[in-house]
Order: C-alpha cells, then structure tokens, then sequence
C-alpha cells in the first residue's frame, strides 16, 4: 500500500524478531538492496538492547544505503499482547534526488534581498490610485479633513514621486480624496515640480 502511494524509491520491511539472523520477512520495493532473509540492522540492534520498555519508535531519520544513495527513514517496532518487542516495520524512502533538486530549488528562489520590492497587482487602473492614496494617507495618521496645507502639499509630493500622476484621472481622484479641487492639486503640483527642478540646478552647479 505505501509502496503503491509513494512509488519505486520507497521501501517497506517487515522484521521478525525471533530469529535475528534472518529477520527480513516482507519486503515491498527495493531501495537497500535487501531481499527476504536478509538480517536485522544495526540500529535496531541497538534499540534492542534495551529493555522493552525503554525501546522507542524512531519516526525520522537519516540514513544511507550501500550504494550511498540518501534515505529518509522510520523505524516502528511491534509488541505482543504483553508489550515485548517482538517486531518492527521500517519504511525507507530514497531522497538523493530531492536533496538534488532541493540544492537546485533553493538556488532558484533564492533572492537578492537589497533588491526585494514590493508589488501589488490590481485588475483595474482605479485601483492602482486607489491603493498608491492610501498608502500615502495612512502615513499621516489623520483623516484629510484634518490636514494642514503643508501636509495636503506634502501628500501630492509623495504622490507625485510614486508616478501617481502618471496616471491619467489621478488628479481628480486625489482632489476628491483630499477634499479639494483638482486645479488646487495642480497649483501643488506645479509648486513642487518647480521645486524640484531648482534644486536639480543648485545640485547640478555644484
């Protein structure tokens, strides 16, 4: 069944323990290279040493076949009615080919994180304004109404330096959002635009 549901690179080994020599008594796939016969392992070896009840299953593990190829393994052990060990299952599943494309993946979706941005993605142009607005709004922590002058002019500068003007109709939606006309909001932009081009000049004298 979990040979079926994970296909050819898992393993699943029944072990009887009553004769440890040769304790492999069902084999489903084949990823260790054991056939029926074969003997108990090391590890588990060392688990039985234990008294019974100090012995635990052993959910996840590493481990590595004889021909080197990477397992990820679990060990359960089965108990009689009484609570003996007299048994185990042990699944082994062969990850050499995901640790592969895991070395590869991680390669891929690595990102340069001085370069990480961030980008929203809008089904319409009204939404672009709508979201670049409140972005800006939510940074003076006040409703519109309540802005001074300086910070209306300081909201349509950060709007004006996100591109949102780009946008044809942004104006008319940044007066509504502001609660003023779209010619004040030209009258801002005007002022700032002019502002920037002087100290283009200042700093491209000097």
């Amino acid at each position: 069944m979990l040979v079926t549901m994970f296909g050819a690179r898992c393993e699943v080994a029944v072990h009887d323990f009553s004769n440890l020599k040769k304790s492999l008594i069902h084999l489903a796939g084949s990823v260790t290279g054991r056939k029926i016969g074969s003997p108990i392992t090391d590890l588990v070896l060392n688990e039985l040493a234990k008294k019974d009840q100090d012995i635990e299953d052993i959910p996840s593990y590493k481990t590595q076949s004889n021909k080197g190829n990477i397992m990820k393994s679990a060990t359960i052990f089965l108990r009689d009615m009484e609570g003996k060990v007299i048994g185990a299952l042990c699944i082994n599943y062969d990850i050499s080919l995901l640790m592969q494309f895991s070395g590869e993946i991680e390669e891929f979706i690595n990102f340069d994180e001085q370069h990480t941005k961030s980008e929203n993605f809008f089904s319409s142009v009204q939404e672009v304004i709508h979201e670049m607005v409140e972005q800006v709004l939510l940074g003076f922590k006040k409703a519109p109404s309540l802005m001074t002058l300086e910070e209306k002019v300081e909201c349509v500068r950060q709007l004006e330096e996100k591109g949102t003007f780009l946008i044809k109709g942004a104006t008319d939606y940044v007066a509504s959002a502001l609660g003023v006309s779209k010619f004040t909001v030209y009258n801002y932009l005007q002022k700032i635009r002019t502002l920037n081009e002087f100290q283009a000049e200042e700093l491209a004298e000097h």
